[in-house]
């Protein structure tokens, strides 16, 4: 609260307190834990010299001031960008691409941020030795060994009280340390060791999370928010002008309805995508599903739902079952390519994309290194270039079906473009223009009277930052423009970035039976909603009712609408589905 005090403008010193008063079961439990090992090495000093056991208590205790000051500062750092407690999600972007994964923050910050671990675990240490290692004399071995062993084996089991939580049904959560309506608040409260611990142990045993209700109650909520077949009275509106169209999806970093004008959003700024706006097909009632690129990727091509506790991105095994998008306009004859001026192998990026049918993907290492000017590698402008170039050179065979993942538009935002002051509108104005530029180039082209372009963002918006109302912050814009829409329109409906493939395809006439949880948003048959998850919540949104469920604090954290609390339960159940699904891959 300190460190981010910015956001914590509103608190009194009382709420400093009850920050700490309710985060106290958390913190026992964390010390229960790094206590029984030391509780285990007092028993076993009962039956040996001292001087053997002192090197071990050192070597242990030096691990955990390290382990810790670790946990606490990168928390620390990462609350700013992120908006939650650290979780089990870094490691994972680490391990996949450490470039990629600091790519965000300068080489002083990692510096300063590896000082302060250091500095930080010397004092722990220095509390530890003082209090917990240091000897003025030998400790003497007591007589009665067996019954000091056994009532120091009985102070160590009682360790199972601050662990547990208590002698309650539930064991100790996240949910303990809910208190106030304010989630800044509970987010203080939450030891980041404990959140990071519980998620790290909680990656893969899917079946046995969010179980919210009896299987068959989730499989009748689930069978209402599903695809419906179209009624004899009713026709979906076709939005293009042929059947085969080549398709072009750009991928907008971190995006979001509060840069465009158009939307009530910052003036000035997303020019471009205005514009576009008004030229093509504009979904106004449109929500990103996550607010990573990893989750919102399979979102977007293979319309499934990001998870609130992991990536399925994380498991090979398991994206190779999904459907794709890809894979089934390759099956229909397209010619299929994925450009992206980053890593591609990082969060398994690369695999995932092989695995929905994508064989030729353009990457960092494809362009020069005098062209790799950003931190996440080629800027857009030099991205969107490479995409001009090869369409020149190589006369794709069409029809085609190529991605562009932009990056320029994410921290640090540092671009070569200065229309604004503001820093991180800057970026987003940039990002705007090498997409305006692109266009303007790829209509002077012949394609363009046979192409069909969708701009959508990856996940939630990166501006502005912090939105505390989940809602405000998951809604972006999807875009349909080019040669192949037939006139200009605004579609209403309200929907998600999972929806986009059985939209897509059933425009192409091509079948999307296989894709469980996209709908088609032009379908008056099929229930209309978005849904959204981050690491500790859930929202579904209808004109009705717009909630969002707090999964750590198991209870409402939004809920607007004229039917509030309607969407609950449905809600519920379909991340009961979605986690059914997930083990079973």
């Amino acid at each position: 609260m300190g460190y981010y005090h910015e956001i914590y403008t509103d608190a009194f010193w009382s709420d400093y307190f009850s920050v700490m008063w309710h985060g106290l079961p958390l913190d026992l439990s964390v010390a229960g834990y790094l206590t029984v090992i030391p509780g285990l090495i007092l028993i076993v000093s009962a039956w040996t010299d001292s001087r053997i056991l002192r090197p071990i208590r050192q070597w242990y205790f030096r691990f955990i001031a390290f382990i810790m000051a670790s946990i606490f500062v990168i928390d620390l750092g990462l609350y700013g960008f992120w908006g939650f407690r650290l979780d089990a999600t870094p490691i994972f972007y680490f391990f996949t691409s450490p470039k990629d994964a600091i790519a965000s923050v300068s080489i002083w910050y990692i510096l300063l941020g590896l000082l302060t671990i250091l500095i930080y675990a010397a004092i722990l240490y220095g509390v530890f030795y003082s209090v917990l290692i240091r000897e003025k004399k030998p400790l003497k071995i007591p007589y009665h060994r067996q019954n000091v062993s056994l009532v120091l084996l009985l102070l160590t089991a009682v360790l199972f009280i601050p662990i547990r939580g208590g002698f309650s049904v539930s064991t100790m959560n996240l949910s303990k340390v809910y208190f106030s309506q304010n989630q800044r608040m509970n987010h203080a409260a939450i030891n980041p060791a404990f959140s990071f611990m519980y998620s790290a142990t909680h990656q893969n045993n899917f079946d046995k999370q969010y179980r919210f209700m009896d299987p068959k109650i989730a499989d009748k909520l689930f069978n209402q928010m599903i695809e419906k077949p179209v009624s004899p009275t009713d026709s979906i509106p076709q939005l293009l002008n042929t059947q085969r169209p080549n398709i072009i999806f750009i991928i907008l970093e971190s995006f979001s309805n509060h840069l465009m004008e158009s939307l009530g959003g910052q003036p000035n700024v997303a020019v471009n995508l205005d514009r576009f706006g008004k030229e093509g097909v504009l979904f106004t009632n449109f929500y990103a599903n996550s607010f990573r690129t990893d989750r919102g990727l399979v979102s977007i091509i293979s319309g499934y739902p990001a998870q609130p506790s992991t990536s399925i991105m994380k498991y090979p095994e398991k994206t190779e079952s999904l459907p794709s998008i890809p894979r089934t306009l390759k099956n229909a004859g397209y010619d299929l390519k994925y450009y992206y001026g980053g890593d591609a192998d990082f969060t398994n990026m690369r695999s995932y994309l092989v695995s929905s049918g994508i064989e030729k993907i353009i990457s960092e290492k494809d362009f020069a290194l005098s062209e790799r000017a950003g931190k996440w590698g080629a800027l857009d402008h030099t991205l969107f270039q490479r995409f001009l170039k090869d369409l020149k050179e190589e006369k794709p065979k069409e029809p085609f079906f190529k991605i562009i993942q932009t990056s320029s538009s994410h921290e640090p935002f540092e671009v070569p473009f200065h229309r604004l002051d503001n820093q991180v509108l800057n970026a987003f104005a940039y990002a705007d223009s090498c997409v305006g530029d692109f266009v303007k180039q790829y209509q002077k082209t012949p394609m363009w009277k046979n192409t069909l372009i969708v701009l959508v963002p990856d996940h939630l918006g990166g501006y502005p930052r912090p939105i505390d109302n989940p809602l405000e912050g998951h809604t972006i814009p999807l875009i349909m423009i080019g040669g192949a829409i037939k006139e200009p329109q605004i579609v209403d409906t309200y929907g998600s970035q999972i929806d986009i493939p059985a939209t897509l395809l059933s425009q192409l006439g091509l079948p999307h039976d296989d894709f469980a949880f996209s709908k088609n948003i032009l379908n008056p048959s099929s229930p209309h909603f978005g849904y959204f998850t981050e690491t500790s919540l859930f929202g579904m949104v209808t004109p009705e009712n717009q909630l969002v469920f707090n999964l750590d604090a198991n209870k409402i954290q939004v809920d607007e609408g004229t039917a509030k609390g309607a969407n609950l339960e449905k809600g519920k159940a379909y991340l009961q589905k979605l986690y059914d699904d997930l083990a079973k891959r």
